[in-house]
């Protein structure tokens, strides 16, 4: 069943067909209508197969997805969160948006190894000497 195109940012647009919307029925809140009318949408996006994201997005989607990942690599997200079947849906899909957002985050800039300063160390070698002092006033006096 294709749909219209998800955009999730200004370089990644995943297409209508590659999605696919299943409708089931859900529990919660709803009176009659939760028996009688499928609410709950799962979402269905083949993550590790699709043209539209390049391979770093993929493998941290991958990771953020957790369980929600099948071992074929299709994700799934279920909503059911609304009593609409339209409002499910949207929710679906802006959640799909979340996660490859947040996949397509640019890696932190590696940590630049420093040294301490000269005023550190100091402080902490006369803290330590501090410290050394009051346990050496815990013990026995020596005998004269």
């Amino acid at each position: 069943m294709a749909s219209e195109p998800l955009e999730i940012n200004n370089r990644i647009t995943i297409a209508g067909w590659e999605l696919t919307e299943q409708f089931v029925l859900a529990g919660g809140p709803g009176g009659q209508n939760v028996n009688k009318v499928s609410t709950a949408v799962q979402l269905f996006f083949n993550l590790l197969g699709s043209p539209s994201l390049n391979d770093r997005v993929k493998q941290n989607a991958a990771k953020l997805a957790g369980k929600r990942l099948s071992k074929e690599g299709v994700l799934m997200i279920e909503a059911s969160r609304f009593r609409s079947q339209d409002r499910n849906r949207e929710d679906a899909r802006e959640r799909l948006k979340e996660l490859l957002l947040e996949a397509a985050k640019p890696p932190p800039p590696p940590r630049k190894k420093t040294k301490p300063t000269k005023g550190s160390i100091e402080r902490r070698l006369k803290a330590k000497s501090g410290r050394s002092d009051v346990k050496k006033m815990r013990g026995k006096p020596a005998g004269d």
